[in-house]
């Protein structure tokens, strides 16, 4: 019975400590990921940046929800006509990954500068979640929701 008792206890121990890795690996590929997005959007890579989303992920920003398609179409028409993201830094990157390891939740604080094809600059600071999830081995935003921070 001892022996049964220390091989069961060390496999809790072995799978406890292979969970928290994979934990671990699992929260460390979508901060490689939503630092990639939000680079690939402050430097205007409009293709690099709309691969990271998956296939009908949900989208709300600016009071309104918003297609993949017809975010992209926006982006690429308004970044031809010269307008474009200048600056985007994510501060108080947090992820939390669920206990299966496929879908992750990412909040973080967003300075943001962007030029409209006029010309005319804005600055504004938010708060953005994305939610991940690992589709056919890459982790993809299935869900994002933006909210601009009113001046004080």
């Amino acid at each position: 019975m001892k022996n049964f008792l220390i091989i069961l206890t060390t496999m809790f121990i072995f799978t406890s400590a292979s969970a928290d890795h994979h934990h671990l690996k699992a929260a460390a590929e979508v901060r490689n990921a939503t630092n990639a997005f939000n680079l690939a959007y402050e430097v205007n890579d409009v293709d690099g940046y709309f691969d990271m989303y998956a296939e009908g992920a949900m989208l709300y920003f600016y009071g309104d929800r918003w297609e993949v398609s017809n975010y992209y179409d926006y982006w690429k028409k308004m970044i031809g006509a010269g307008g474009g993201v200048e600056k985007n830094t994510a501060t108080d990157v947090q992820v939390k990954v669920t206990p299966g390891g496929n879908t992750a939740v990412v909040g973080a604080f967003i300075q943001n500068r962007s030029r409209s094809p006029e010309g005319d600059i804005n600055e504004e600071k938010g708060y953005e979640t994305e939610v991940w999830q690992k589709i056919d081995g890459e982790w993809k935003i299935i869900s994002l929701h933006y909210s601009v921070i009113a001046d004080e």
